[in-house]
């Protein structure tokens, strides 16, 4: 080895992350967006703003669960199976949501099959809200982080769980290269330049380290049996089915009898549920194949703010309520230590408090993975100054790389921006309307990445950061326009939802900072201006005093 160790994690930590940050810009993104994404559903339903349903505390859950069932029975009596989701502190409805068999299914307008239908309950009444608007909502963005949506889901989790790879390598050498790590992170230089850029770079990777190896290890560990099957294969012979029966986190669908028979209570199956679980509240109830002789009914506790992510759940009988079993209970240390990180991952136990925390280093991150591929871009420019005022334009790698940090980096919150202006603009009876939103985001994000490939310049740093400070600075303004349930309604008068109105604060706050680096590059850019006029205007005067 020519160079000495620590040259050569320096190169590793370059490359690694360099050939992969544009993603990770997107994962960190979608997956900081996550930890609101039932807070970001309910702000693109402005319809529910104006619904109050019962205090769900005050409803005994059994009640909840029976309207909800009596619901299900009404509507969708041949679903292959019912899933009801009862409230908690961030939900204060009753979820139902019911899939179609094969062959069953209902289709849209354009032709294709529904996989599944979904419905909000009051809880005390079991009556439907009022109908919103089709929106995947923040489901979407979570979905986006691992799923990558125009493409098949397992390649695209084969490409996240690549890049995520990628990034634990990167974080493993960034820490041994920079031994001053700790103390480079009391230091900004303004002004300088790559050291500035590095300075960031240090800031925003130090103080959340911890959270940056948490989060991508156990991004990784979620889906452990996809990237490392050979355990599973040579232990059961691939058949994941005996796998999951043996390690009972969560029952097996069962398999149609073809005999019609009717549900037994589930309110006593509640019941048994709670002295089980010594007073423990069912959050979830999934039926399977209801009104089949073979139904089953899963009960999964509300378990505390615990950091395992699996939650005990019992399964019964659906013809005659016997306890069928017991599933997440005394797990073995392997089994617990996943469901651990998978929790951490998700972040399902967190307090208000915490999920604030965990945010604001999924913010860290995002801007971590772009000072990094900034830092590369202004390096190698200064590197090849003399070769690049020799040819008049940088050459062809140094042009790709900065077309895509603008592309996806600056092009990125305007795609996300977007998203949230189609939900409120686009006609709610619009036919395939969530498909509709989504393809906004996109052509947002095509229509930055071509200006972006057309004009790698500053000035087109500029003007989409521009573009997505104003876009995300004028949601507040949206909301006002389109709904009742504005600033001056949620914050000032304290009434609606207070998840709207973090909503527009916190879109307010990316749309101030969006526009504080914007207007932080326009200067910069000015500054190179003046200076690279300054010799010209000394030539010319030289050449006049002849």
């Amino acid at each position: 080895m020519r160079t000495g160790f620590r040259q050569s994690m320096a190169w590793l930590h370059t490359w690694s992350g360099l050939l992969v940050c544009w993603v990770l810009f997107l994962m960190f993104c979608g997956g900081t967006a996550s930890y609101y994404k039932e807070e970001i559903s309910l702000w693109m339903r402005p319809e529910l703003h104006r619904t109050a349903p019962a205090d769900a505390a005050r409803v005994p859950a059994a009640q909840m669960a029976q309207n909800a069932l009596r619901y299900l029975e009404r509507e969708a009596p041949d679903a292959a199976r019912w899933i009801i989701t009862l409230p908690d502190a961030r939900r204060d409805a009753v979820n139902v949501l019911w899939t179609y068999k094969p062959g069953q299914a209902p289709r849209d307008a354009d032709g294709k099959p529904r996989r599944f239908d979904t419905r909000l309950l009051d809880p005390a009444t079991g009556a439907p809200l009022q109908a919103a608007r089709e929106t995947r909502g923040g489901e979407f963005l979570y979905r986006l982080h691992f799923d990558l949506h125009y493409m098949p889901a397992k390649w695209a989790r084969w490409i996240a769980g690549f890049c995520a790879m990628f990034m634990l390598v990167a974080i493993v050498s960034g820490v041994i290269t920079h031994r001053r790590i700790f103390a480079d992170f009391f230091t900004f230089r303004r002004r300088k330049g790559q050291r500035s850029w590095l300075d960031a770079h240090n800031a925003l990777a130090v103080l959340p380290l911890p959270f940056h190896l948490m989060i991508t290890y156990t991004g990784l560990v979620t889906l452990l049996f996809m990237y490392m099957p050979w355990g599973v294969e040579a232990a059961y012979g691939g058949d994941l089915r005996a796998f999951q029966a043996q390690t009972r986190l969560r029952p097996l669908p069962p398999k149609a009898a073809g005999t019609a028979a009717p549900l037994a209570s589930v309110p006593d199956m509640m019941a048994q549920a709670g002295r089980a679980w010594q007073g423990g509240q069912v959050r979830r109830i999934v039926v399977g194949l209801p009104g089949d002789a073979n139904a089953s009914v899963t009960l999964s506790r509300a378990e505390p703010a615990t950091l395992s992510h699996d939650p005990l759940a019992l399964e019964f009988a659906g013809a005659s309520g016997a306890l069928l079993g017991a599933y997440a209970e005394d797990k073995s240390a392997a089994e617990l230590t996943r469901s651990v990180m998978t929790g951490l991952h998700i972040a399902s136990f967190a307090s208000p408090g915490l999920r604030t925390l965990f945010f604001l280093c999924g913010l860290a991150g995002s801007a971590m993975v772009a000072t990094g591929a900034i830092l590369w871009a202004v390096r190698t420019r200064q590197q090849q100054a003399k070769a690049i005022a020799a040819r008049g334009r940088p050459g062809f790698g140094l042009r790709l790389v900065e077309a895509l940090n603008i592309g996806a980096i600056a092009g990125l919150p305007v795609a996300f921006a977007s998203y949230f202006w189609a939900n409120r603009l686009l006609p709610v009876a619009m036919a395939q309307r969530p498909e509709a939103e989504i393809r906004w985001f996109f052509i947002a994000w095509a229509a930055c990445a071509l200006l972006a490939l057309c004009r790698p310049t500053r000035g087109m740093w500029c003007a989409q950061l521009w573009a997505g400070a104003a876009l995300f600075g004028a949601i507040p303004l949206l909301n006002a326009l389109t709904t009742g349930s504005h600033l001056g309604v949620t914050l000032l008068q304290g009434r609606g939802p207070a998840a709207v109105a973090g909503f527009d604060l916190v879109s307010l706050a990316l749309g101030l900072a969006l526009g504080a680096a914007a207007r932080f590059t326009g200067r910069r850019q000015a500054v190179g201006a003046r200076v690279a006029s300054r010799p010209r205007n000394v030539a010319a005067t030289t050449q006049e005093a002849a």
